[in-house]
């Protein structure tokens, strides 16, 4: 390798075609013109020896040398960063800078009335922008494209190291059923959850979920009468059925049809579910950023 070929604003470039995939976005985080940066992306081809980044339908696609290299020269750029860089400190009492949040619908339900409460008491000039999602890796593109700050939701499936994550909220499962239910005078038992018709939160579609496999494992099957996408509307629901559903501990306590139903530990063993803070890793060491998510962790500790 050229190390005379070597500058820091070529790991600048390559920081950002790894953030964005875009020679365009990545030219505008760098505040860069479009030639600009596919002239960096040319140098950095011939001083790594390796095309980088390939073209495709999703945008440049990093080859394995550069998957290898981007924490590395993350790690650099932080490390000059904190060095070089002083940071003015953040005062949340005297800012009105506005937050984006990407949330799914279980930390919306459970976390954003008492952060903001939270925040109207610690930071009242600051605002908070929520965007919501389903599906897991929406938050990482989400995060990736600087449409949101952090996000709250299921830990993704893949973030070549690029997305930073912490666990923030855990909860475990319930089985609820209306407080007429049969089945709440004589208890929950594997034969009773069965007879009864069952209701499934989904937020893909799909007709099988996490209960249903732990189920067939035993070689069991349930009657499902109903699927939802989201679970908040599920113990309304079953307030005003015979059905029953087996959802999050916190989504029954904080509905407001909670009084009534009753709740049942499942008759079937099923996982904790943890819902992890993610961010950026090129916001990892923003004064402002470092408060807010420290604030939404220290919140989630009181949950």
């Amino acid at each position: 390798m050229d190390f005379h070929g070597i500058d820091l604003n070529l790991l600048v470039a390559f920081d950002a075609l790894m953030t964005e995939r875009n020679v365009t976005r990545a030219a505008t985080q760098v505040g860069v013109s479009q030639p600009a940066m596919s002239a960096a992306l040319s140098r950095l081809r011939a001083l790594m020896g390796d095309p980088l980044f390939l073209r495709s339908a999703d945008g440049l696609l990093p080859t394995p040398r550069a998957r290898d290299l981007a924490e590395p020269i993350a790690q650099a750029l932080r490390q000059i960063e904190l060095t070089m860089v002083k940071r003015s400190e953040f005062i949340p009492g005297k800012s009105s800078l506005t937050f984006k949040l990407g949330l799914s619908d279980y930390p919306s339900f459970v976390l954003l009335p008492a952060l903001m409460k939270a925040l109207e008491e610690a930071a009242p000039s600051v605002s908070l922008n929520v965007h919501g999602f389903i599906d897991r890796d929406v938050a990482v593109d989400l995060l990736d494209v600087g449409a949101i700050d952090a996000a709250i939701g299921v830990p993704p499936t893949n973030t070549d190291g690029r997305i930073m994550t912490r666990p923030l909220l855990r909860d475990e499962f319930v089985t609820i059923v209306a407080s007429d239910n049969l089945a709440a005078r004589h208890g929950m038992n594997m034969k009773t959850y069965l007879e009864l018709n069952h209701i499934l939160v989904s937020p893909e579609g799909q007709l099988y979920g996490l209960v249903d496999q732990a189920l067939a494992q035993q070689g069991k099957k349930r009657k499902l009468a109903l699927t939802l996408p989201q679970m908040l509307t599920v113990p309304a629901v079953v307030a005003r059925t015979q059905m029953t559903a087996t959802v999050m501990k916190r989504v029954t306590l904080y509905s407001p049809a909670n009084h009534q139903l009753i709740m049942f530990p499942p008759p079937l063993a099923l996982p904790e579910i943890v819902f992890d803070l993610m961010w950026h890793r090129r916001s990892d060491t923003h004064p402002a950023q470092v408060w807010f998510r420290e604030f939404i962790a220290r919140l989630s500790l009181a949950l």
